[in-house]
């Protein structure tokens, strides 16, 4: 039996200011070792759901665990075993490359030769390493995509939570961060991650979701999917699936 890295059942959210559900009986499970992605537009409920499971809002209903460990009980655990990357710049503007790396590796208990030389071992990946003292407020986004994806695995985590870390870059870092999670996941690192892009979803996925108006429309591989509702691509199978879900 597959071991799982994220199994989650039954989730539900709904906020107070809001009449609707942000998601609603959600469920899915991720491999140990597999990319999963979660494809949606804008207000699909792609950012609830990873708030979620990165434990920085509750949900309503509903359980999940990570690498075995169930939250919220085993919270302090699993925030030791996942690593965070978040659509939003988790980053200290006026402080260096560096500095920050070297910041966010300290919560998580890294610390002197062992943390520096892993934050010069990622820089250096990211072809970043040039810019390593330099501050924080004169990158380009791509390049502080670059940086908080760093930021997110120096730790070495088993999972990977990635919300959106491709949107509004250039090519050249967009491809080394799919690059470099591809790197990351052959040495065992599971990937959960989120986007709009289908194109890339399906040529970095596994497996994807489809996610709209908080639902799950569907779940397979990029492949499978394409093959069962007769499409070229994902995209088409996308465009499908949210049409006909947004006139019901």
């Amino acid at each position: 039996m597959t071991e799982k890295a994220i199994h989650i059942s039954h989730l539900y959210k709904k906020y107070r200011s809001s009449e609707n559900f942000a998601l609603k009986d959600v469920s899915f499970s991720v491999q140990k070792g597999e990319i999963f992605g979660i494809l949606g537009t804008n207000g699909a409920g792609k950012t609830t759901l990873m708030s979620i499971l990165m434990g920085s809002i509750k949900p309503t209903s509903g359980d999940f665990s990570i690498s075995n460990l169930s939250f919220p009980r085993q919270s302090k655990e699993i925030f030791h075993k996942i690593g965070v990357v978040p659509q939003e710049y988790a980053l200290y503007p006026t402080l260096t490359a560096r500095e920050n790396l070297s910041y966010f590796g300290s919560l998580y208990g890294l610390r002197g030769k062992n943390l520096q030389q892993k934050i010069t071992q990622a820089l250096d990946r990211v072809t970043l390493l040039e810019v390593a003292d330099k501050k924080i407020k004169y990158f380009s986004g791509g390049m502080k995509r670059r940086i908080n994806l760093i930021a997110g695995i120096l730790h070495t985590p088993e999972v990977l939570f990635l919300d959106e870390p491709t949107v509004g870059v250039d090519v050249m870092s967009k491809n080394i961060i799919i690059e470099y999670l591809k790197e990351l996941n052959t040495q065992g690192m599971s990937v959960l991650y989120t986007s709009h892009h289908m194109q890339e979803a399906q040529d970095f996925c596994d497996k994807v979701a489809i996610l709209s108006q908080g639902v799950i429309l569907c779940q397979d591989t990029p492949e499978s999917l394409i093959k069962q509702y007769q499409a070229q691509n994902l995209e088409e199978v996308f465009i499908q699936l949210t049409t006909q879900h947004s006139i019901l």
